[in-house]
């Protein structure tokens, strides 16, 4: 039988003969259904009408799919030893791309912002001998093909090595997570944020939603509290979800620029 992915968001679902009814993801407020109605790829003709691409993103390797599928974001493999470690997840796993990340010494871990970039989490842990895959367990209700290697984490963080950091956020969903790299940056530290803090277009400062395709703001509350995770994290740089997204410096400063914007612009002035 064949596993499924949604054509909007990118989720893959559990083998069945036909495809889901629905996509809660997509049917949840902060996605939405295609214009077309809900439509469905089998993973075999995902693979044939895109195909994987990697290149460097501002010193990361990135891996995100050509041409365009989805919601659009790209994986990041953080240097971790002798291994890496796949942040955020695509909704593709190929032979190739497989090869390219065993060539870097394969997958340490899988760890993923939050569920509209849950992907293909399966199969890449499965090319990987079940590398295990950090999901906070907050969003667990999203997880839509449930696998062996899913780690439902609890808490506000969780350490994978000395040199990365899970830390729940919330904001965007209950689980919402942004990653530290505590050597990134060259020593500086980096912030990887997937859209849960957004790089904004001038690429000097971020931005929050609740949804960005329904343009539904965050509340203040939920952007301090981001901010008050954010807090203890030493980060000169920050990694977007797509190609490119990302503040190359100064990024402390700016988040803090940004929060404070933001916390303006939606104030009830009178």
């Amino acid at each position: 039988m064949p596993l499924w992915t949604c054509e909007q968001c990118g989720a893959q679902f559990s083998e069945s003969a036909a495809p889901p009814p629905a996509c809660p993801i997509c049917e949840d407020e902060r996605q939405f259904v295609n214009w077309k109605g809900q439509t469905w790829l089998t993973r075999d003709e995902l693979a044939q009408r895109h195909k994987l691409v990697w290149r460097d993103d501002l010193g990361l390797a990135g891996i995100g799919l050509e041409p365009s599928f989805a919601i659009g974001q790209r994986a990041l493999l953080v240097p971790d030893g002798d291994a890496v470690v796949m942040w955020d997840c695509v909704p593709l796993a190929t032979p190739e791309a497989i090869a390219h990340v065993r060539s870097l010494g394969g997958l340490k871990a899988i760890a993923v912002s939050h569920p509209h970039f849950y992907g293909a989490v399966a199969d890449w842990s499965a090319a990987f001998g079940d590398a295990p895959v950090y999901l906070h367990g907050d969003d667990a209700q999203w997880v839509t093909r449930p696998y062996q290697s899913v780690v439902p984490w609890q808490g506000d963080s969780h350490r994978i090595s000395d040199n990365i950091l899970l830390v729940r956020a919330g904001g965007h969903f209950a689980g919402a997570t942004v990653l530290h790299w505590r050597s990134g940056a060259d020593g500086r530290g980096a912030l990887l944020t997937g859209d849960i803090a957004m790089v904004a277009m001038d690429r000097r400062s971020v931005s929050f939603m609740h949804s960005f395709p329904n343009y539904i703001p965050l509340n203040a509350t939920k952007v301090q509290a981001v901010a008050r995770a954010v807090a203890p994290l030493a980060f000169d740089r920050i990694y977007g979800a797509w190609w490119g997204k990302n503040i190359a410096d100064g990024a402390r400063a700016a988040f803090d620029r940004s929060v404070r914007r933001y916390i303006a612009a939606i104030a009830d002035h009178g």
